[in-house]
């Protein structure tokens, strides 16, 4: 299902579609626009398929440590826009995704390629330690 995204440079807005080897440009001005989505269990893995470096935000919105570390996580979608994507999946809607990455404790996250998990952050970080563990990626 495509996502509504404002572009931050000119307020255009467009629909991203999932795409695994496309990296989102803004259809007016062709600035790169953060790509940060809501998946589910039935379009996860449709989402999490990226050429870009994947992360994924297991979170639940009654969690107090995910409300913390979820605007540090767009933050960095935002700084990083053309070259990371954030997908954030609620625990809660979709467990089979949470048991089939084992996240015993939320906020779990994974940063992906190409479908491997190439580390997992669990807890809630302080926004400079998760932007440098997940900027090592890019």
């Amino acid at each position: 299902m495509p996502t509504r995204v404002d572009c931050p440079a000119c307020g255009a807005a467009n629909r991203l579609a999932p795409n695994p080897t496309g990296r989102p440009r803004c259809s007016s001005c062709r600035a790169a626009l953060p790509w940060i989505v809501d998946a589910t269990s039935a379009d996860f893995d449709a989402e999490a398929d990226s050429a870009l470096p994947v992360v994924v935000d297991l979170w639940a919105p009654w969690c107090g440590p995910c409300r913390t570390v979820g605007p540090a996580l767009e933050r960095i979608a935002r700084d990083n826009a053309g070259r990371v994507k954030l997908v954030k999946v609620d625990v809660d809607t979709a467990p089979d995704i949470a048991s089939r990455f084992e996240a015993r404790s939320i906020p779990t996250m994974l940063v992906m390629r190409r479908g491997e998990v190439l580390e997992r952050l669990v807890g809630a970080l302080p926004p400079p330690e998760l932007t440098r563990r997940i900027t090592a990626h890019l």
